[in-house]
């Protein structure tokens, strides 16, 4: 793979932030870290912009002693069986659960299913991470 060098230019107190950054993530060199950043950049600008298929996982925590909501919950999923690539479930105390599912398909679809599941009620807190594939 050939690489191209670019020339990029900080004011010193921004540097030495980054490079402090830099350390407390394992980075070894400045390079990888912009390249890192970028490529994160590309991707979060190609999710908020285009259609096409991502991957990613959503995490909800959820009390399932609210409403029907374990039935609602395992009813979405099997409507959107042909995108959930697995589960799992975790029993944090007598009524918190978490679950993670793992869902690939069109952006549009994953982000519909994921509205759908942070909308029900009993659902205390859903976060959806997605990239592209």
């Amino acid at each position: 793979m050939s690489v191209e060098r670019v020339g990029v230019s900080f004011e010193p107190r921004l540097l030495n932030k980054f490079d402090m950054l830099l350390k407390k993530r394992g980075y070894t060199n400045r390079s990888e870290a912009i390249r890192d950043l970028i490529r994160k950049e590309i991707i979060e600008s190609e999710i908020k912009d285009e259609e096409g298929e991502v991957i990613g996982t959503l995490t909800i925590i959820y009390d399932h002693e609210i409403g029907n909501i374990t039935n609602k919950l395992l009813h979405l999923q099997h409507h959107h069986h042909d995108e959930i690539t697995f589960t799992t479930h975790i029993h944090i105390d007598e009524r918190t659960c978490l679950e993670i599912v793992v869902i690939r398909g069109q952006l549009s679809q994953v982000k519909k299913f994921s509205e759908n599941i942070k909308a029900l009620k009993g659902v205390k807190h859903g976060q959806l991470a997605i990239t592209k594939i």
